[in-house]
């Protein structure tokens, strides 16, 4: 009987230095983001001009204009109602007595799609049984929300690129005013763009030049775009189920079924004419029978009837605001002046990096510490940047972010260092993941309470605010989940058994 021998347990091999760097995984996953990012920068997709990377830049940057529009409509504060029923009256009487559209937000809040003066409304609130207490100007959140995808599919809709639509409310979540930012826009389109924005109405012509309402934009749930059929221009939509019947009994109603050249069906924005035709044969004898819930506008032959399909186009997706506005204010940026802004921008974060590079320097005297230090900087940079090409416009309250994040990443990056470096020395392995776990709490909770601090600027929408915060939010969460823990792997491989000056 023979022995057999026994199997030695091969021992993992320990790596040290450049070799255990290469290795870690969080070093790996920074790596690899920081090239996806680069990708994301610099690799064409689509059609980008002369911008030679896929970043987008605000109009701080870019040139372009913004408007700010107001809206005309008031927010009235009431005694509570006694009960539901209450409430419901007093809507009513309100709807009918001020001809307009009325709703109830919250508690003793009621929404009043009209400016009005408050002698009117303190009048009109008394007919409805209502104690009138005060009113604010501007909509509920509801209404602001719907306004805010209105013009994104207004200015969407006409190939305008590198759009901000932003709400502009109160604490009390009243909303008065929207800003509207078109990068690469001049003022005059913007405010062709944007100025004519109101109610969208179709009208049906009954006798005498009189004429009926139909139905309002919201009906209109999808528009097909502009095309041409048998050499005509036309524009095809689809109500729902409201439009449709709508639509059907007051065709019948004023005899536009029977004598469909008598009776034009008129569309309006704000209560100016842009298109009349009276009903197709064809459709006019469906509507007898049926609802019809799509149909084409048309608007003639040739570069005109072109033209003014596409105008409707747009007018139908977006021209149904529930609350009429004005503008408020406009301003702009000129394209040279924003290149002139890129340039002062690189010149800024530059001259920051090269500032920091030097403090570190002068703190630690060791140019093993200074030179991760500032890679993992850049590192964090560009990886947030790669990130912004998918969710953010830089703009001057980005770039600031950009800059505030780089300094405080080099602060957390202190931080390690010199809770891990005691007395020149880098410690033993598990001395050292013991010091750097206590470094790596300490960030996340000043970064927790950065985080905090923002995120009121992100839930006000407060226009460029908002993309300050969600860049500095964004660039701490990539520090302390990914470049932090790398960099402290990177300084203990480098530093182990070193000294500093």
């Amino acid at each position: 009987m023979t022995r057999q021998p026994v199997r030695q347990k091969k021992e993992k091999k320990e790596y040290h230095g450049f070799q255990a760097v290469i290795r870690d995984p969080q070093v790996i996953i920074a790596v690899v983001l920081v090239i996806a990012a680069l990708c994301a920068i610099f690799v064409p997709v689509g059609d980008r001009g002369d911008n030679p990377t896929n970043l987008k830049f605000g109009l701080d940057l870019d040139g372009g204009s913004w408007i700010q529009l107001e809206f005309q409509a008031d927010t009235v504060t009431i005694a509570p109602p006694a009960s539901a029923a209450e409430l419901n009256a007093i809507i009513n009487s309100l709807h009918d007595s001020l001809d307009c559209t009325v709703k109830y937000l919250d508690g003793n809040k009621i929404e009043v799609d009209k400016k009005l003066s408050e002698d009117d409304l303190k009048a009109a609130f008394a007919k409805a049984g209502a104690t009138y207490i005060t009113k604010a100007a501007g909509v509920g959140s509801e209404t602001a929300d719907v306004i805010k995808r209105t013009l994104e599919s207004k200015v969407n809709s006409m190939g305008t690129s590198d759009v901000k639509v932003n709400i502009i409310s109160d604490m009390s979540g009243i909303s008065q005013y929207v800003r509207v930012e078109l990068a690469g826009v001049d003022i005059n389109e913007a405010q062709e763009i944007l100025g004519n924005q109101g109610l969208f109405e179709i009208r049906i012509e009954t006798t005498n030049g009189e004429t009926e309402h139909v139905l309002y934009g919201d009906t209109v749930v999808s528009v097909q775009p502009a095309s041409q059929s048998k050499n005509v221009w036309g524009v095809g939509f689809t109500l729902n189920e409201d439009g449709a019947v709508a639509f059907q009994q007051m065709a019948i109603a004023t005899g536009a079924t029977t004598n469909w050249n008598a009776h034009n069906i008129n569309m309006y924005l704000d209560g100016e004419e842009i298109f009349s035709a009276p009903l197709a044969e064809d459709l006019a004898k469906s509507l007898k029978k049926n609802p019809v819930y799509t149909m084409t506008a048309s608007t003639g032959a040739g570069d005109e009837g072109k033209e003014k399909a596409k105008e409707l186009e747009i007018h139908l997706r977006a021209g149904a605001l529930p609350v009429e506005v004005q503008i408020a204010g406009v301003g702009s940026t000129s394209a040279a002046l924003g290149d002139y802004f890129k340039v002062i921008c690189i010149i800024a974060a530059i001259a920051a990096l090269a500032a920091v590079a030097v403090l570190v320097y002068v703190r630690y005297r060791a140019l093993s510490i200074v030179l991760p230090m500032i890679l993992t900087n850049i590192s964090e940079i560009v990886i947030l940047l790669g990130i912004a090409v998918f969710i953010q416009q830089l703009d001057l309250a980005a770039i600031a972010a950009l800059i505030a994040v780089l300094g405080t990443g080099i602060d957390q990056l202190v931080i390690i260092t010199d809770e891990v470096v005691h007395e020149g020395v880098v410690p033993g392995k598990q001395l050292y993941l013991k010091r750097l776990k206590r470094a790596l709490i300490i960030i996340i909770t000043s970064a927790a309470t950065v985080i905090i601090a923002m995120l009121p600027l992100i839930l006000m929408d407060l226009s460029t605010l908002k993309g300050f915060a969600i860049v500095n939010i964004l660039g701490i969460l990539i520090g302390v989940i990914i470049t932090r823990p790398a960099y402290g792997k990177i300084i203990m491989e480098i530093m182990a058994n070193k000294k500093t000056k």
